[in-house]
């Protein structure tokens, strides 16, 4: 039996394709030490990973683009149409829509709400204004000085309103690591999602998550809030997560597979775990642009090089983690390789002629393990419905799906502790 998933500020669908498995990954990125039992089939590149028991029934974006690249992969992954999943549009006006009188807006029987609340007025890279963002809902830009409920900076506050309307018995919402650096920010997010249902969830002390640590190939960081409905858990379940440090079998936050340069650790399972996974390790089996038909491989940003001391302008290496991908393309994409005379060190690649590019598309999405079946450049008659600018923005924007899968395989195999059979 599926379990209902409930997805809010889905983006191109990140953390969606996580939550429900069944996508292949280059195998430096699984750890079979620790998650064998994970694997479908493999080749000689890949695993494929299970499926897990979650499925998407709803899904929302405010960006049209978004839903075309969700609609286009989970069209195809379950064989038929899902036009009717993703709806485009402000959560604000679809909470209001459902004040209104409109009880069908949400799907009947939600089970887990996830949702990445808008991070870029709490990011380092933003303008970290918080809560007192200078965006509404819409992102557009605000006139009046005194922040409301509908600016952008307190959007999860409508996230806690679709869990009050829907009651799933979890949620997880997540954002960037800056926000737990402003002030009381995160204190007060976990407050407030605490209140939902009037006091009817045990939120734990949220945790900030190095997507390295879990077989991602970049240096990515996220602060994961999770909420449990205390009239679904069982007595032990509740018991346990009610505790200020919870055991390691009953955490549902993933445990690390890979570790990070420089790291030691000694105990059993740490002992257990590789090396971080290397760009070259996702990256190196890919043709070049002028060599494929995978049109998110074909195109690149051809922004000029605009010197070492700006963002974007170093190419990445490939014996380390990349660094963050980023949601603009306006110059700030690495470089894939550059030429000697701008900083180049792979020589033995210019050598072979190839040429100073930035990081393709499908580039930024290996680093991001999204599958190769996700498509972040669509052509329709000779037209693009998702364009290549407005795809970089998208991956950028998404959850890495292989670490939204470690969460959801946590989750997953302590379903049956959590709740209650009912």
């Amino acid at each position: 039996m599926k379990k209902n998933l409930l997805s809010l500020f889905s983006g191109c669908g990140g953390m969606d394709i996580g939550f429900e498995g069944g996508f292949k990954i280059p195998k430096a990125t699984i750890n079979t030490n620790i998650h064998k039992d994970w694997i479908q089939k493999e080749d000689e590149i890949y695993y494929y990973l299970k499926e897990t028991f979650f499925e998407t029934k709803f899904a929302n974006d405010i960006n049209e683009h978004a839903k075309i690249a969700w609609n286009d992969y989970f069209s195809k992954k379950r064989g038929c149409d899902v036009n009717g999943t993703f709806k485009v549009g402000s959560i604000v006006d679809i909470v209001k829509e459902y004040r209104k009188g409109n009880k069908n807006v949400f799907p009947k029987n939600v089970e887990i709400v996830t949702g990445g609340f808008p991070c870029q007025d709490f990011s380092v890279a933003g303008k970290r204004n918080g809560f007192n963002s200078h965006k509404d809902h819409n992102g557009n830009v605000i006139n009046s000085a005194i922040p409301t409920e509908e600016t952008r900076g307190k959007l999860y506050m409508w996230m806690k309103e679709v869990i009050e309307i829907t009651l799933p018995k979890i949620f997880i919402a997540e954002n960037v690591k800056g926000l737990a650096n402003l002030g009381e920010v995160k204190k007060i997010i976990q407050s407030d999602f605490s209140n939902t249902n009037g006091d009817g969830y045990i939120v734990l002390s949220p945790k900030i998550l190095h997507s390295g640590h879990y077989g991602v190939p970049q240096s990515r960081e996220r602060i994961i809030f999770i909420g449990f409905k205390k009239s679904a858990l069982t007595m032990k379940a509740f018991e346990e997560l009610s505790k200020k440090d919870i055991c390691e079998k009953f955490n549902p936050y993933p445990v690390a597979t890979h570790r990070l340069n420089g790291e030691i650790h000694y105990s059993s399972v740490e002992l257990l775990m590789k090396t971080y996974t290397k760009c070259k390790e996702v990256l190196l089996d890919l043709k070049e642009p002028e060599e494929t038909t995978d049109l998110s491989q074909i195109h690149y940003s051809r922004a000029k090089f605009m010197g070492a001391h700006c963002q974007g302008q170093k190419e990445i290496e490939l014996e380390k983690l990349a660094p963050t991908i980023r949601s603009e393309h306006h110059g700030n994409i690495e470089y894939r390789r550059l030429n000697l005379a701008n900083g180049g060190k792979k020589i033995e690649e210019l050598q072979k002629g190839l040429k100073e590019r930035r990081l393709t598309l499908r580039e930024c999405a290996r680093i991001q393990t999204f599958p190769d079946d996700f498509n972040f450049v669509i052509e329709k008659n000779k037209k693009f419905s998702v364009s290549p600018s407005v795809g970089y923005k998208l991956v950028g924007n998404a959850v890495p799906p292989l670490l939204a899968y470690h969460i959801a395989k946590k989750i997953e195999s302590n379903w049956e502790f959590y709740f209650n059979s009912m």
